[in-house]
């Protein structure tokens, strides 16, 4: 019934309704728009504002926080850097040791090759068979295999893994390497073209898997 109650409570009035209209004011300058533009049918273009893009990159941030956190290494870089380091020299060691096991299987294989098929071959002194032709120049790629395997083994015997440089051996040994191996591989397809030869005459295929049965 006082005036002066009745002018303060219009004034609270007025004060909520101005609060109301800018919230919702606040609201559709952030809330998202849909183009105008955008032809009918299709699902348009959504725009936000920047605040709204500033607000979703905070709580982002915040969100990977926790998880950056958390996967942090406890090993500094530096310690990074030579676990690296050891794991690679500890497979470059693995590398080069199966590299000369390889060659010695290699070398193993060629000494039977020559000792029970070619040598005994030769002794026999057959008229119809070119052992020289068959077999080519293997017994030149057997002395270069040793050759190689024991410039290896000088590389790496009594050497810090750090120092076995074993690329100049094969930088070292790169002329002969290719001349053995271009008389090789010329001279293939003829040694082949050779055997099946042989293979179709009984007496010859008979020798051959004398020295066949000898290697087994």
């Amino acid at each position: 019934d006082c005036p002066g109650k009745e002018g303060n409570g219009g004034r609270k009035r007025n004060l909520t309704l101005l609060r109301n209209k800018l919230y919702l004011g606040e609201r559709r300058r952030t809330e998202p728009v849909v183009d105008s533009t955008t032809a009918a049918g299709d699902h348009g273009t959504l725009r936000r504002s920047q605040s709204d893009r500033t607000e979703y990159s905070q709580k982002l941030q915040e969100k990977m926080a926790p998880q950056a956190v958390s996967s942090t290494p406890t090993t500094s870089p530096q310690e990074d850097e030579e676990e690296v380091s050891r794991r690679m020299m500890a497979r470059r060691v693995k590398i080069i040791a199966e590299l000369m096991q390889t060659e010695k299987d290699y070398i193993s294989d060629l000494d039977l090759c020559i000792k029970e098929v070619i040598q005994p071959l030769r002794n026999k002194q057959i008229a119809r068979f070119d052992v020289d032709g068959l077999f080519s120049n293997i017994e030149l790629v057997h002395q270069l295999s040793a050759k190689l395997l024991s410039l290896l083994e000088e590389a790496t015997t009594d050497v810090e893994p750090p120092m076995q440089i074993i690329g100049e051996v094969f930088l070292q040994i790169k002329g002969p390497l290719e001349d053995t191996y271009k008389i090789y591989c010329y001279r293939h397809d003829d040694a082949h073209t050779m055997l099946e030869s042989y293979e179709k005459d009984e007496e010859l295929k008979k020798h051959l898997r004398d020295c066949v049965q000898s290697l087994k």
